[in-house]
């Protein structure tokens, strides 16, 4: 075997012994794993998934539909089989079609590649190194028609980034629509597979402290989790609902998308794995909770505004401190609309739609953790707070723990004069 596929093999055994090692002690109670050695075990997972230590899944027998609960899902929808089978026997005969390609030549304009691949040069690099092993996989070796990953890379992130169709990407980089077309949702495949944990929601209350630090620096209430939000994506069979949990950078930490027909963004949320570990107290400790619109219910772990706050109130000052609270989920929205590609879904399938949106998820979080700029939108912040989608009157609780977490929240709104 050759040294690099042999490396990648190598890493990717020890990613999934880790992995495996961490989802045992999450999913058994009775199982106590230290804070310091769950934080190791998690930076050693994320070491080996390193530009020199990533590994490639192709070269072990995959079940496509193996679903690991702990990580909070990018739901993907299983539509017939037919479309992925037919795809797999042309991927030899696509790659064959590539023979005149080269590699990608640099450009003298600096923002060139944030214009036309949505991200700086040096985070393109970076990238490309960390997916060489996954993404020129599929070519054998000693293939005469190998493509450089750059250019792989590139196609697909010019599909993504700017929305270009597939007609525009074959005369751009000379290479047939197939090609372009195989390109991209490689990419998406790659992505999805082996880089969700880049949209894992925090294993562990510990933590997540730096999360509820975050958000109490920002509208001075402690506890909070995340800001929670849901998203609309127009697709060629319905709209394509979704809901995301943001930390106070916009970095998502929690990603599930829908396709069948009209749903609201609770619906979405209560069929999640995330809704499902709330409920059940998996997710987060005592006096920890997440913030959400008036779209959603209030529960313990959940906290939404009052629907008629008495002018003047604290219940007036908690509904503010909320919306301050709630900006870097909208905002990580807005940004997710960078990717132009998602503006463009309708001649996709349902199933490669759902794909783009959760790649371009990922690459909203890579570009985060870079320091990478072209993450976020360059939008106000009073856009932000006053683009309130929902306006409905407040869902029925008897949850009294709920009800008082969020009057207790509410005073002390006040005594922070939050805003």
């Amino acid at each position: 075997m050759e040294t690099r596929p042999l490396a990648a093999l190598v890493s990717s055994l020890v990613s999934q012994a880790l992995l495996l090692l961490l989802l045992i002690f999450q999913s058994n109670p009775n199982l106590i794993l230290p804070s310091p050695l769950s934080q190791t075990l998690i930076t050693l997972l994320r070491l080996f998934s390193s530009p020199h230590l990533t590994a490639t899944t192709s070269h072990l027998p995959l079940n496509r539909k193996r679903r690991l609960e702990e990580i909070d899902e990018l739901e993907i929808q299983e539509e017939e089989d037919d479309e992925e089978t037919e795809e797999e026997d042309n991927d030899h005969r696509i790659i064959e079609e590539m023979t005149h390609c080269s590699a990608l030549d640099p450009h003298p304009n600096p923002d060139y590649f944030k214009l036309h691949f949505g991200m700086r040069s040096a985070t393109f690099e970076w990238l490309a190194s960390l997916l060489d092993p996954l993404i020129d996989s599929r070519d054998p070796s000693d293939s005469p028609f190998r493509l450089p990953t750059t250019t792989r890379l590139a196609l697909a992130l010019a599909r993504l980034s700017t929305g270009a169709d597939y007609a525009d990407l074959s005369s751009r980089f000379s290479v047939s629509e197939p090609a372009a077309r195989f390109c991209t949702r490689h990419l998406c495949r790659v992505l999805c597979t082996n880089f969700r944990f880049w949209l894992a929601f925090p294993s562990s209350p510990e933590l997540l402290r730096p999360v509820s630090s975050g958000f109490s620096s920002l509208a001075g209430l402690p506890g909070c989790c995340g800001a929670l939000a849901p998203a609309r994506f127009h697709l060629d069979r319905g709209p394509a609902t979704a809901f995301l949990v943001a930390d106070v950078s916009s970095r998502i930490l929690s990603f599930s998308v829908k396709f069948h027909g009209e749903r609201s963004g609770f619906e979405v949320l209560k069929q999640s794995s995330l809704y499902k570990d709330a409920m059940e107290g998996r997710l987060l400790g005592p006096e920890q909770y997440l913030v959400g619109d008036e779209s959603q219910h209030l529960y313990p772990w959940l906290m939404v505004p009052f629907a008629k706050p008495v002018p003047g109130s604290c219940e007036e000052d908690f509904n503010l401190a909320l919306r301050v609270m709630c900006w870097p989920a909208r905002r990580a929205i807005y940004s997710l609309h960078n990717w132009r590609v998602l503006s463009r879904l309708e001649k996709e399938s349902a199933k490669v739609a759902v794909a783009f949106i959760g790649t371009c998820a990922i690459l909203h979080n890579i570009l985060l953790m870079k320091e990478d700029d072209s993450a976020l939108a360059d939008v106000g912040e009073e856009f932000l707070l006053s683009s309130e989608q929902y306006r409905n009157e407040e869902k029925h609780t008897t949850d009294n723990k709920a009800i008082l977490l969020r009057s207790t929240l509410a005073v002390k709104a006040r005594e922070c004069g939050t805003l």
